[in-house]
Parts: C-alpha cells; sequence; structure tokens
C-alpha cells in the first residue's frame, strides 16, 4: 500500500542525500548573500539620513547578536520539531527585514529591520540549521563533505550578492536593491522541504536519550567544548568586521567604490574553495589542528594587509587570502560538535558555540564604528583582531577529539 504520509518527515524520507545537500546549500547560498553584502549599505544610508557610522554598526551589530542569541533556541527547537518549521519562519523574518530596512527613515526602524529582524530571520533559516539538519539526514560518510559544501555555498552566495548589490545600488539604488534582495528570500521556503527532520529525528540521531537541559550540561561540563566555544568567538569578531567595514575602509584609504564590492565577492569564492578543502581534511587530520592553523593563518594575513602599501590587487589579494580561512572554521567546529556528543542535539550544541560568534561578531562591527567615530581610523580593531586570531590558534590546541564519556558507557 502506497504511504499518504503528509507529515513533514514524509519529504525527507524519501529526498535522497543528493537532494537534501543541494537544496541545503541553496538556502545557504540565498540566506548569506544579503547579509554578506551588508557593507555595501553603509556609506549610502549614512550619506542620506547624515547618520554616523556608529548608528549603522550598531544595527548590524544588533544583527550578530541576535543572530547568535536565537541561534541555540532555533537549533533546539528544530531538533524538537523538526527543521523545516525554522527555516520557514527564519525565512519570512528575514524577507521582512529586508523590506522594512529598505523603507525605515531612523535609526529605529533600521535597528529593528537590519538588526532585529534580519538577526533572528539568520538565526532560522542560515547554514547553520542546515549543517544540523545535515548530521541528522546523511548516512555518516557524507556528513564531512556536506558540512564543507553547506559552509562553501553560503561562501558562494557572498561572490554572487555583493557585485550584484553594488552593481544595484549604482543603478536602482539603495532602497530597490532591498527589495530585490527580500524577493529572492522567498525561494527558501520551498527548498526547506526536503531538510525536514521531524520524522527522522530519534530514529536517525546518533546519542543518548537525554534532555535538553541534560544535553547542555554535559556540554558546559566538557574542557574541550568550552575551548571550542571560546575560540570561535575570534572567528565571528573577524569575520563580522571585515563583513560591514571593509567597503567604508577601502574608501577611506582612496579606493574606488567597485573595489568593496569585488572584495567581498572574492572572499565568498575563495572561500567556498577553503571550507571544501576544510571539510575534506577534517575527515583526514587532527581538527583542532586544522583551526590552528586557520586562526593564525588570519592573523599574518591581517599583518600584511595593513602594512603592505593599499592598492586594488592588494585589496583583492587579502580578500583571496581571507577567503581561503573564512568560514574553513564551521566544517571542523561542527564535526568536533558531533565527534564529542553525537547528532541527537547536533543543532542546539552548535548554536551555543555559534552564539560565542556571534557574540564576537557584536563585538567587531560596534567597535569598528564606535573607534572609527572616536579615532577616525579602523586600525586598533584590526590590531585586536591579529591579538585575538593568535589567542584562538592557541586556544585550540588542547582540545581532545574524543567521544564524551558518559556513566553508562563507563560500566560497559
Amino acid at each position: 500500500m502506497t504511504s499518504t504520509d503528509p507529515s513533514p518527515g514524509s519529504a525527507a524520507r524519501s529526498a535522497s542525500p543528493a537532494l537534501i545537500v543541494i537544496c541545503g546549500c541553496l538556502i545557504g547560498l540565498l540566506t548569506f548573500g544579503p547579509r554578506a553584502s551588508i557593507g555595501l549599505f553603509q556609506l549610502p544610508m549614512t550619506s542620506e539620513f547624515g547618520w554616523g557610522r556608529d548608528s549603522f554598526s550598531f544595527a548590524i551589530a544588533i544583527q550578530n547578536l541576535l543572530w547568535g542569541v536565537g541561534q541555540p533556541f532555533a537549533g533546539a527547537l528544530a531538533d524538537r520539531f523538526g527543521t523545516i518549521r525554522m527555516i520557514m519562519l527564519g525565512g519570512l523574518l528575514y524577507a521582512g527585514g529586508l523590506v522594512l530596512m529598505a523603507f525605515g527613515s531612523t535609526q529605529t526602524t533600521i535597528t529593528l529591520g537590519a538588526g532585529v529582524m534580519i538577526g533572528l530571520g539568520l538565526s532560522g533559516a542560515s547554514f547553520n540549521l542546515i549543517l544540523g539538519a545535515f548530521g541528522k539526514l546523511l548516512p555518516e560518510q557524507w556528513r564531512g563533505l556536506a558540512f564543507g559544501a553547506g559552509t562553501a555555498a553560503g561562501s558562494f552566495g557572498q561572490f554572487l550578492f555583493p557585485p550584484i548589490g553594488a552593481a544595484l545600488i549604482e543603478t536602482i539604488g539603495w532602497h530597490q536593491t532591498l527589495l530585490v534582495f527580500a524577493f529572492t528570500m522567498l525561494a527558501v521556503l520551498p527548498l526547506s522541504i526536503p531538510l525536514s527532520t521531524r520524522a527522522l529525528s530519534k530514529s536517525n540521531a546518533s546519542g543518548p536519550s537525554q534532555s535538553i537541559k541534560q544535553a547542555l550540561s554535559e556540554a558546559f561540563q566538557h574542557k574541550s567544548y568550552v575551548l571550542l566555544v571560546l575560540g570561535f568567538f575570534t572567528c565571528g569578531f573577524q569575520l563580522a568586521f571585515i563583513t560591514a567595514h571593509m567597503p567604508a575602509y577601502l574608501k577611506d584609504i582612496g579606493m574606488p567604490a567597485w573595489v568593496g564590492g569585488w572584495t567581498l565577492a572574492i572572499i565568498g569564492l575563495a572561500n567556498a574553495v577553503g571550507s571544501l578543502t576544510a571539510g575534506w581534511l577534517s575527515g583526514r587530520m587532527p581538527k583542532r589542528y586544522i583551526l590552528s592553523i586557520i586562526y593564525f593563518g588570519r592573523s599574518l594575513a591581517v599583518i600584511a594587509f595593513i602594512l603592505i602599501p593599499a592598492s586594488p590587487t592588494t585589496a583583492m589579494l587579502f580578500g583571496f587570502v581571507m577567503g581561503l580561512l573564512w568560514l574553513s572554521t564551521v566544517p571542523p567546529t561542527s564535526a568536533l560538535v558531533a565527534l564529542m556528543f553525537g547528532t541527537r542535539y547536533l543543532a542546539m550544541l552548535y548554536g551555543f558555540a555559534f552564539f560565542s560568534h556571534q557574540v564576537g561578531g557584536f563585538l567587531g562591527v560596534w567597535l569598528g564604528g564606535i573607534l572609527y567615530e572616536s579615532s577616525g581610523s579602523y586600525q586598533i580593531v584590526w590590531w585586536l583582531s591579529v591579538a585575538l586570531g593568535v589567542a584562538s590558534a592557541a586556544i585550540n590546541l588542547p582540545i581532545r577529539e574524543k567521544a564524551v564519556i558518559r556513566p553508562a558507557e563507563q560500566v560497559a
């Protein structure tokens, strides 16, 4: 007898691994693209409304913070009720935030749209939940590469959207460009259907039968998880600062506007390569070494960028090097969480790591604006980024890459 089960899980049961990965990657591409282009709107908006850069930075800092605050809750709800509902809700919030950002004319409305709505939308529809769904729905042999592909897809969105956004801002204006971005976000809704996890969350997810409280208590008493979470703070600080302030920084030092758009685009394209490589390496070498190399490499890249005389070539070369190291932290980080605790609460536990990432992002964006307004320069934040990168490279080295030992397992 043919099943007619209309439950959300029925789509997931019939979806092939390839379809799951493709749809997840497309969602990651669409949701990451406008967010990665946000720095392009800083100068047009502050010029039109007469704001300081600290006002725009505060809205984007709130976005990063709420993306992080909402992520553990969105992950827990997805683990409990299914991924599809959270992705659809997140996509609608994201689109609504872009619309409000387009029509808003006060700092309050911009903060509500660009900060609150987009931040919460990202927590429900970004690659973080996609990776959690991959962990549950895909066979183990697919996971490492799928984690890298999902992250790389977000990066490809960063490659596509900034040049398109820069061209649209020049031709139709920044208000209309935001509306175009909002319309594209609606495609997230149908793409989320193959990622439904409700019917599979109990049977396919690895790990013990724990409550959410037990899972959190276990994780935060695990030293390696705490180190992983602390190290991820730096990733958010560096990425959010560059995303929000790089176009303005390049304009300040005499670069034309197109250099900022293409630098962000090159970061996205190179990140697709870096994320896939990191996903592939995560199954072949210690993940803590991958993370340490990435953080230390970023610090070296920033030092070279701010000391070498600036030109469009050096800006885009910096974008390429930084892009290789951009979100390549995500595959080994998510793989470590799955290795330590299993996949049952992967979305939630990775969500808490990502919360640390976004607290760093909040400070990176906000301090960038505040320190620019007070000193007229981004130099302090660049050097702070270097110091944090070195610290995170050291923090990740003591991580133990082993599954947590539970009392029942010790007895066995």
